[in-house]
């Protein structure tokens, strides 16, 4: 991803199909324009919600018949199962299986914390656009994020992350799967998150900044690789959002 300070960041063109469907044990490692959308507040999110409910299509349901029949993840926990069936699923990688990388215990708190209406704060609209149960907050295209890149010399990204913090404050679960520098400005920034999704593609600053977020101690989920992207950032969240089990 490369970020310029003055230019607009674009999600990559796999979510435009993958994430709109959703798209350790086997791995390792710990630890929608502008503003905000309908029904998110400033450090609330749109109030306690029981998951999604749901009908599979048939289409996605023999997806998931191949791609259980390719690899067996049943070793893993139910959540860090769902999360990594769900990013194969968007990206028909079935390398995912040993490249994420978080814990069971991050993601029950993001899931609690989904449940309880924390907001969700996304890099770029092409992540939001794949979260399809919930409404979601991306400055990326408000004019006062441009003007903050400007005069603070940072990427939009960057600014974005620091425009968004100041409306919802701590307890979000924050979603990238675009630009590094949105990573490195929430650990740096000190935002207090339920979770970070930290996922985003490419050969410059992506895997520096997902090994600075698993390195934070921040609960969140990763990826070890370059790989990543908008398709695979929804479609961590939309896991955590379709999950119907309790928080373990």
């Amino acid at each position: 991803m490369n970020d310029d300070p003055t230019a607009g960041d674009t999600g990559t063109v796999e979510s435009r199909t993958a994430a709109r469907t959703g798209g350790g044990p086997v791995g390792s490692a710990t630890g929608t324009g502008a503003g905000t959308s309908a029904g998110v507040g400033a450090g609330a999110g749109a109030g306690a919600s029981a998951p999604r409910v749901r009908k599979q299509h048939p289409i996605e349901a023999e997806s998931f018949r191949i791609l259980r029949s390719r690899v067996d993840l049943s070793p893993m926990p139910p959540l860090w199962r769902a999360v990594t069936e769900r990013i194969i699923h968007a990206s028909a990688d079935l390398e995912f299986a040993v490249d994420v990388a978080t814990t069971e215990e991050h993601l029950a708190g993001g899931l609690a914390a989904l449940r309880a209406g924390a907001p969700i704060v996304t890099d770029v609209e092409m992540v939001a656009a794949g979260i399809t149960a919930r409404d979601t907050v991306c400055q990326i295209a408000d004019p006062a994020t441009g003007r903050l890149a400007r005069a603070a010399g940072i990427t939009r990204s960057a600014a974005a992350v620091r425009l968004a913090y100041a409306e919802v404050g701590p307890g979000a679960v924050w979603v990238v799967g675009c630009a590094p520098t949105a990573l490195f400005e929430i650990i740096e920034r000190g935002v207090r998150p339920a979770l970070v999704i930290g996922l985003p593609v490419g050969f410059v600053g992506a895997t520096e900044s997902k090994q600075a977020l698993r390195d934070s101690g921040l609960p969140q989920v990763s990826n070890i690789s370059e790989k990543g992207g908008s398709a695979v950032a929804a479609a961590a969240c939309n896991a955590l959002l379709y999950h119907e089990g309790d928080p373990q």
